[in-house]
């Protein structure tokens, strides 16, 4: 082959490697602008958010409870005509705890839940009986029985599942957050700004894996 037909297949072969690599809407990842590959269409979501609470759009307490259900579980189950609190049940609630730990300035509402056997009074009294159940339980973890103060039933009258049947999935409570502590210092005019900025700043502080003198973790400062 002379020099010119080289160069041909070569122009010809670079041709097709540069169609092979174009991505589905017709454009190849060299020419395309920077991150829009690795973008997954939730870029900004951060501002739109602070955006939204700002606005007053979005309330702080709607959006405590959104990420409190988002990272642990709200919800434990109860074995039939009982309100004690078992294995899982115990799992969960540990997990609901540390959690509650980190934001001393929140109040909290548990909802207990019955399904649809037995009589209406009686299914009100057993999810009440859930909900303090629960209550109690996390308050071992050292959590101030105030910041739970609002133990409500809902009874039989808000299955997940309808059915007149025994149903675990209705024998339940959920844990909610319901607003903020009154008075407490680090709550701004009940607003939810100053608690995310306390722990954006404990954040970045390293462990040293020490143990100070009140017993908590001691946390090094940065230079």
């Amino acid at each position: 082959m002379n020099f010119r037909g080289h160069i041909k297949g070569l122009l010809a072969a670079t041709s097709v490697l540069a169609i092979a690599a174009c991505t589905g809407d017709g454009y190849s990842p060299w020419t395309k602008e920077a991150g829009s590959i690795v973008d997954g269409g939730d870029f900004g979501d951060a501002t739109m958010n602070n955006t939204l609470i700002q606005n007053g759009d979005r309330t702080y307490v709607v959006n405590l409870n959104e990420r409190f259900t988002k990272e642990v579980p709200p919800t434990v189950n109860f074995a039939f005509n009982s309100a004690t609190i078992d294995a899982e049940a115990a799992a969960i609630l540990r997990r609901q705890a540390d959690w509650i730990r980190q934001f001393p300035e929140v109040r909290f509402r548990v909802y207990g839940h019955t399904d649809l056997v037995g009589s209406n009074s009686y299914n009100y009294g057993l999810g009440l009986r859930r909900a303090n159940a629960v209550v109690s339980y996390l308050t071992r973890f050292g959590i101030s029985r105030s910041r739970l103060e609002a133990v409500v039933s809902r009874g039989e009258t808000q299955p997940l599942i309808v059915t007149q049947g025994r149903e675990r999935q209705n024998r339940r409570t959920v844990t909610e957050v319901i607003g903020f502590v009154d008075g407490d210092p680090l709550v701004l005019d009940g607003k939810y700004a100053q608690i995310v900025y306390r722990e954006y700043v404990q954040s970045a502080l390293p462990q040293t894996g020490l143990t100070g003198v009140d017993g908590q973790s001691a946390v090094t400062t940065p230079n």
